[in-house]
């Protein structure tokens, strides 16, 4: 008996130590262990505690807002940002891709972790050149690539969270294609990385109740298997190309559907530089100021009259180009290329169409009611469309966070009046570090709808942020005429049924004479806006800055006003 005590404790040993020694071998990067499940979850334990104890241990015994308390915390998110970038980088897959999402936060997490992170939507863990073989072969029932693609590049073009692609040749027409193709263990790790990443946002949501991110998990959740499938990608490219075909400067990739598997993607290849990209901006004379005001319509296009929205529109998912498809031109369009009346067209090309989202008619007109309302400054309907929108008593905080704007320019000034600057910027992440359970309350109250509309603004944000070019007047009036498009079809189907035809005819005769005379508001604005750019007066006329705004009249800020909603 003795003898088998003895045999089970040396046993339980061993294993202690062989489980010790993988996990320090792993960590040493002596080992490759990403594909076990078992690994993947002792990392994610090891970082989530590791970043609470570092939390603890830096702010204990400090008085909380002293400089030395801001300095230990803003030091300590710079560590808890690295320490995820690093677990996200060697988890690779469904972490690389929670870890996109957190970088475009700018919102809701500190400045530390999103600066850290937006490195993860260019940068991505690549898998090999044989395990990107092995799926093709396996998804396209070949023996060889070499029987479907000729010039098939040893090295991807780009490396995203869950799929690499290749620029390559079909053997059937010679025709320049991209290979997308799915990093070979996502799928079968998803479901259990999600399981992992559960654990960790509540053990994090336990201890730290202003870091609620459960909501992000479940999106992600939601969301991942339509992103696995390949297939649901080529038919949303498809579906947005015949929305969108209004632009000819919009151009989406045709697929070839022979090629297609839920991991493997062929579809035309279409050249650019990525639209973050602010030395290829620069060396083509390509004007951002252009750029964002595309992105504007061409994304107001997709949320406010369709309702079928592309939820990751990261910089490398976005490109920027000339036009060079001569073929297509007219001789009389050649002819006045030559002469120089007739200069070349500015393209946006819209990549990676995994994840759409179908709005709902309701949300729509909500959302688009709610817009109109903060460009007109209109605080009822605000209200009213913001409640609509699942904020409750939390109104002011969800227009700020759908505009990026301060309250006090959403609520009194305008955000059609006052430019955006680096003080209303630095007023908001001020107020947003002490508002953060507002604000995770906020996300976690309304539709997963509101999310990922959310999510794409961030993305758009941020590049106008990049750039210096956030609320620009341009932009509201375009996205204002989209609001009012979608209103007009929007209003005409929510009358009530139970009115005499006569009484609908009339109502609807009525809504859209004010929409019509709105829309005639916007083109005159729009015609004047253009007058005073072409004789030179529109540079003496300037919006009053944020600051002057600011000193003339002590408006509520956001973070007050969340304090009386409450």
């Amino acid at each position: 008996m003795n003898n088998l005590r003895r045999a089970v404790k040396l046993a339980g040993a061993a294993t202690v130590l062989g489980l010790g020694g993988t996990v320090l071998l792993d960590a040493a990067n002596v080992l490759d262990l990403t594909d076990k499940p078992a690994i993947r979850a002792v990392r994610t334990g090891i970082t989530t505690v590791s970043i609470i104890c570092d939390y603890k241990f830096s702010l204990y015994n400090k008085i909380t807002d002293s400089p030395e308390y801001v300095t230990a915390k803003s030091q300590a998110h710079t560590r808890a940002a690295n320490k995820l970038l690093a677990l996200c980088w060697r988890n690779r897959g469904t972490y690389v891709k929670v870890g996109q999402h957190l970088g475009a936060m700018d919102y809701l997490l500190p400045a530390e972790f999103t600066k850290v992170l937006k490195v993860l939507h260019s940068d991505a863990p690549q898998s090999t050149l044989d395990e990107i073989h092995g799926v093709l072969k396996k998804d396209l029932n070949i023996k060889s690539v070499d029987e479907v693609f000729t010039d098939f590049c040893e090295k991807p073009l780009g490396t995203a969270s869950l799929a690499q692609v290749y620029k390559a040749k079909l053997k059937s027409d010679g025709s320049t294609v991209a290979v997308k193709v799915q990093h070979p263990t996502v799928q079968d790790l998803a479901d259990k990385d999600m399981a992992m990443m559960d654990y960790a946002a509540l053990w994090v949501k336990k201890l730290f109740p202003e870091f609620d991110l459960m909501w992000l998990v479940e999106e992600t959740r939601k969301n991942l298997p339509l992103e696995l499938d390949f297939l649901v990608e080529a038919r949303n490219c498809s579906k947005a190309t015949e929305n969108l075909k209004c632009f000819d400067w919009v151009k989406l990739p045709k697929v070839h559907w022979d090629y297609c598997t839920r991991r493997v993607m062929v579809m035309e290849f279409l050249e650019g530089g990525q639209v973050n990209n602010s030395n290829y901006l620069k060396r083509n004379n390509i004007d951002f100021n252009h750029v964002s005001r595309l992105l504007g319509k061409l994304f107001s296009e997709m949320i406010f009259v369709h309702g079928f929205v592309h939820c990751d529109p990261h910089p490398g998912n976005i490109l920027v180009r000339w036009s060079d498809n001569e073929t297509s031109d007219s001789i009389f369009k050649r002819c006045a290329k030559f002469l120089g009346f007739c200069s070349p067209k500015l393209e946006i090309v819209l990549l990676d169409h995994g994840l759409y989202r179908q709005l709902s008619k309701n949300f729509r007109f909500h959302y688009a009611s709610l817009w109109q309302a903060i460009i007109n400054t209109d605080m009822a309907g605000i209200e009213t469309h913001a409640r609509a929108c699942g904020s409750g008593d939390m109104y002011p905080l969800l227009a700020t966070i759908v505009t990026g704007r301060s309250w006090q320019v959403v609520g009194n000034d305008g955000i059609k009046n006052v430019d955006f600057t680096f003080e209303e910027d630095k007023d908001i992440r001020g107020n947003a570090g002490n508002f953060l359970p507002h604000i995770s309350n906020v996300l976690g109250n309304v539709s997963s709808e509101m999310l990922l509309v959310l999510k794409t603004n961030d993305h758009l944000r941020g590049l106008e942020y990049t750039y210096g070019v956030r609320g620009h007047v341009s932009g509201f009036l375009d996205m204002s005429k989209s609001c009012l498009r979608a209103l007009r079809e929007l209003q005409h189907e929510r009358l009530d049924t139970r009115l005499s035809a006569t009484t609908k005819w009339l109502t609807s005769m009525q809504n859209n004479v004010n929409i019509n005379l709105s829309l005639l508001k916007i083109f005159a604005y729009e015609w004047y806006l253009w007058v005073l750019e072409v004789t030179g007066y529109q540079k003496h006329i300037k919006k009053t800055s944020y600051n002057a705004k600011k000193k003339k009249k002590k408006a509520v800020t956001s973070a007050a006003f969340v304090l009386q909603a409450t």
